[in-house]
């Protein structure tokens, strides 16, 4: 018995030894004669489109504090001597950092976000260019931040109320 293949009329002979024509339709599925063409556009189309990928880069814009490592957008930037502090708000949760201005040699820094209600989070020792990220949830919650760099510091009242 042969199954599956084609018999002599270009039609199919089935399991049980009978001969089938094709279907009338001219559509076979995904693999007769009329998904040929797409089939072969697609094959070609992808791997360019993967290329031009390659080529360009992302095409996507990444945010300009992409750079840092606390995710979500700049809400507050305080500046001191010798560096800043950055505060950044997502939907559920408030991230902060300490920047140095010209990063190097190790120094002190430090940095604090408190929730209001709750407790500081804070990271703080010897860095050489940022202390933090610290992140507390911050759903529908002030917070107030700090950071120092070296000798110098900064901070803010109660935000994102």
């Amino acid at each position: 018995m042969r199954v599956g293949v084609f018999g002599e009329a270009g039609g199919v002979v089935g399991v049980d030894g009978v001969a089938r024509p094709l279907r009338s339709s001219g559509r076979q599925g995904r693999s007769g004669p009329t998904a040929g063409p797409r089939m072969m556009a697609a094959l070609l189309v992808l791997p360019l489109l993967g290329a031009l990928g390659l080529v360009l880069g992302p095409t996507g814009s990444a945010p300009a504090q992409a750079a840092s490592a606390c995710t979500g957008r700049l809400v507050k930037t305080v500046t001191f001597s010798t560096g800043s502090l950055r505060v950044y708000k997502s939907r559920a949760y408030a991230c902060a950092v300490s920047v140095a201005r010209k990063p190097g040699a190790r120094r002190a820094m430090r940095v604090s976000l408190q929730p209001r209600g709750g407790h500081a989070v804070v990271d703080s020792g010897a860095f050489t260019s940022l202390a933090g990220p610290v992140t507390v949830h911050a759903l529908n919650r002030c917070v107030r931040a700090s950071g120092s760099v070296g000798g110098s510091s900064g901070s803010t009242g109660w935000i994102l109320c």
